[in-house]
């Protein structure tokens, strides 16, 4: 029983450095425990300090790809070879994803992990990032997807954490939705 229980209790933040009580260093450490060491991604400024860490740390295997549907499909592969991965993206690129999690990932059972770096929310300016923001969450419904809008520090490890066992258990996609609140999210400079 004492076994089954440290599987399951919350993992205590990591407290040995200050770049872990950012919203990357939390991200990455917690990657690092559930031991997802592959993340394709496609740039985002708002994902960078976390794409740079990744790119810091051995542990990770961690590249650009062209769009999303090859960073899920990578991810795809890499699960059915016995190891685990996550995808970064933003959320326009998120609104390219529904044939692919519709006909891959959702019937093969890929635990794949999305984390989603938000904008068409609180104060965009592009209207196009508008919608499609709007449209994120009803295809992840429509779907029967899980996800998670994170908007506070301190609910992100545990958040994180928990969506990643449980995607790995239940052989479920899930999508981590990275608010600007948690973020900052992208700044324009006039």
């Amino acid at each position: 029983m004492a076994i089954a229980e440290q599987h399951t209790s919350p993992q205590p933040a990591q407290a040995s450095s200050a770049v872990e009580k950012t919203w990357h260093g939390i991200v990455l450490q917690t990657l690092k425990r559930n031991e997802i060491s592959l993340v394709p991604y496609v740039p985002d400024r708002v994902l960078t300090p976390l794409i740079k860490s990744l790119h810091a740390d051995p542990f990770f295997t961690t590249f650009a790809t062209a769009r999303e549907e090859e960073a899920v499909g990578i991810v795809s592969g890499a699960w059915m070879g016995g190891r685990r991965g996550a995808v970064l993206m933003q959320t326009s690129g998120f609104a390219t994803l529904a044939n692919v999690l519709a006909s891959l990932a959702v019937p093969y059972q890929i635990p794949l992990i999305m984390f989603v770096s938000e904008r068409g929310t609180l104060g965009e300016f592009n209207y196009g990032q508008s919608l499609v923001c709007r449209t994120m969450r009803p295809v992840l419904d429509s779907l029967a997807l899980e996800h998670h809008t994170i908007t506070r520090l301190d609910e992100l490890e545990f958040i994180v954490d928990r969506s990643i066992k449980q995607a790995v258990t239940t052989q479920a996609p899930v999508a981590l939705i990275l608010n600007p609140l948690l973020t900052g999210g992208k700044v324009f400079d006039k």
